[in-house]
């Protein structure tokens, strides 16, 4: 190897242990201790699903931009959310990201997952039922088509924008209606393809 490519292998950053200081520094401290989810962490490599500007800070604790309107979430919010969703071996998954991340983490872990950016969820007049939907990302009202797709009794785990700040949120369909309630406050990229109608007021 000569000494400028030496240099360059000397100047990349080591993602394992990136990855490992992610799991320790930012998951574990926040109550992620489940091992199912802890293992799926240290298995897919978050770097794979970014772009390749981005791959370097795949493991910071903040959301990362994918393209110039999105961005996917810090890890921790990921991890949250799968921990609230309890995903299980029957489930078959929708997830709404704008990257393959969350769905590579949660794959392995139920029966079936289809993807779709939001826009394309937006677009879609019908879809496959599904147990339960995951969106990457904050939402101010979840579309009807959405709702269609969920099975009765199916769940959704979501950020929720509300009062204009953003919280995890569940919920469940029943009666055929989706109604997310609001947990922990935290910071979430928020989907604006997900905003609720416009009102006007005299």
């Amino acid at each position: 190897m000569t000494l400028a490519a030496q240099s360059i292998a000397s100047q990349a950053p080591d993602l394992s242990v990136a990855r490992r200081a992610m799991i320790d520094s930012q998951l574990r401290v926040s109550g992620i201790n489940q091992d199912w989810l802890l293992d799926r962490f240290a298995q897919v490599l978050r770097e794979d699903h970014l772009p390749a500007s981005a791959r370097a800070h795949a493991y910071i604790d903040r959301a990362i931009p994918v393209s110039k309107d999105a961005a996917i979430p810090a890890p921790l919010v990921q991890a949250m959310l799968l921990a609230e969703a309890a995903p299980q071996a029957s489930d078959t998954v929708l997830v709404i990201s704008p990257s393959s991340y969350l769905a590579a983490l949660v794959e392995p872990l139920v029966q079936s997952v289809e993807t779709a950016s939001a826009a394309q969820a937006i677009a879609r007049q019908s879809m496959t039922k599904v147990s339960l939907i995951l969106i990457d990302g904050a939402v101010e009202t979840v579309p009807k088509g959405l709702v269609d797709a969920l099975q009765d009794g199916g769940r959704i785990v979501a950020g929720l924008v509300l009062r204009k700040v953003t919280r995890l949120a569940v919920g469940r369909k029943i009666n055929g209606t989706v109604e997310l309630v609001p947990l922990a406050e935290i910071g979430i990229p928020v989907l604006a393809e997900f905003a609720a109608p416009k009102s006007w007021s005299f």
